[in-house]
């Protein structure tokens, strides 16, 4: 009865606070539609410059090439000068050079050289527009080869296959990650602002002469803030599936479960937080610091943890986000891969204890 009396107060706390619903309902939409259309990791339509200086056939079928491909948005200009002008002015993105003599070297034994000038400030768009490139370089001489009669011979055939995202749409890999993100602020943002409101409103020290248990305290906190943010996850996934096309391939049942493990954890850290931070300032930028921007950097939501250096590798390890991620990547993904969503559930498990379990005890000796 009075645990029931706790929640219900809860509720309606969360009620006359806005805030609380913003972060829970609105915050989802305002950071998927933001990542969703602002952010993204594919290099398409790129301005490039094509120099050609002596038209003919052979360099309109090669050109014809990045005119077709949507991942190119080609400039033609007089000459080279006019060219790295705009490349430095960052007009265009890379430049691609056919000399006067590229018709004739063509039919030579050692063929037509090429030149392609990339912009590297951004090393990563730098290698894909250079991958580009080298892709529409080789349909054409396939096409070429074809026109003429004869067989393209390359030592080796590569017959590519793309498995769990064929579409390469980065907006598959970031939406997933980004729902980890988004419950990582709900859980332990929220959990850390409203404890640190009642120990700045003196409302916790009325809760201390009561008969309510402290057991009963933390329940009653955690169950309302609990189905808040279950209800901003099922609005993510909607959003997701239903708005920006992210294939769902595994179970709800599991993502869910696995999601719920995650938003304890979540709320176990917020717990936390309040029980050093008791004003409501403090409590949200530790928050942000200790949860949001780790959970941002090192959870594989946009890094490759496998790239980071091995130190950071070990670091991330005790970051619950990092097993969430990994979790709806494979599930929203790949399907229900035991193998991946295990080890990384049970991880969850740990971590959801540990913070739950610190909490109540420090919680408990503050009070005595």
């Amino acid at each position: 009865m009075r645990l029931r009396g706790l929640i219900r107060k809860e509720f309606y706390q969360i009620l006359r606070d806005p805030s609380s619903i913003a972060i829970a309902f609105l915050l989802p939409v305002v950071l998927l539609l933001v990542f969703g259309y602002g952010v993204s990791l594919d290099a398409e339509h790129v301005p490039v410059a094509l120099v050609v200086e002596q038209p003919s056939a052979d360099t309109a079928s090669f050109t014809s090439g990045f005119e077709q491909s949507r991942y190119f948005k080609p400039v033609f200009m007089r000459d080279m000068h006019e060219a790295q002008q705009a490349l430095m002015s960052r007009q265009v993105s890379a430049i691609v050079h056919l000399r006067a003599n590229f018709a004739r070297q063509l039919r030579q034994p050692d063929g037509a050289p090429i030149q392609v000038i990339v912009n590297g400030v951004d090393a990563n768009t730098g290698r894909l527009i250079l991958g580009y490139v080298q892709g529409v370089w080789q349909k054409w001489l396939q096409r070429h080869a074809r026109a003429e009669g004869q067989t393209l011979n390359t030592p080796v055939q590569l017959e590519t296959r793309v498995w769990f995202n064929s579409e390469l749409r980065s907006r598959n890999f970031l939406v997933p990650g980004l729902i980890a993100i988004i419950m990582t602020l709900i859980g332990a943002l929220l959990t850390a602002l409203v404890m640190a409101r009642e120990w700045e409103r003196g409302t916790m020290e009325a809760l201390m002469v009561t008969p309510v248990t402290m057991r009963e305290v933390l329940v009653g906190k955690l169950v309302p803030y609990f189905i808040l943010g279950m209800g901003g996850m099922a609005l993510s996934v909607a959003m997701g599936v239903w708005l920006f096309g992210v294939p769902l391939r595994g179970s709800l049942w599991v993502l869910f479960g696995t999601a719920a493990l995650f938003l304890l954890a979540a709320l176990g850290m917020g717990l936390l937080i309040s029980t050093v931070a008791k004003n409501q300032f403090v409590a949200g930028q530790v928050a942000i610091i200790a949860t949001f921007l780790p959970a941002f950097i090192l959870s594989g939501f946009i890094f490759d943890i496998g790239s980071m250096p091995t130190v950071v590798q070990w670091i991330t390890r005790i970051l619950a986000a990092r097993y969430f991620v990994a979790i709806l990547q494979t599930v929203f993904l790949a399907g229900d891969v035991w193998s991946v969503i295990l080890p990384n559930a049970l991880a969850l498990v740990v971590m959801a204890a540990f913070f739950l379990g610190v909490s109540r005890r420090k919680l408990r000796k503050r009070l005595e």
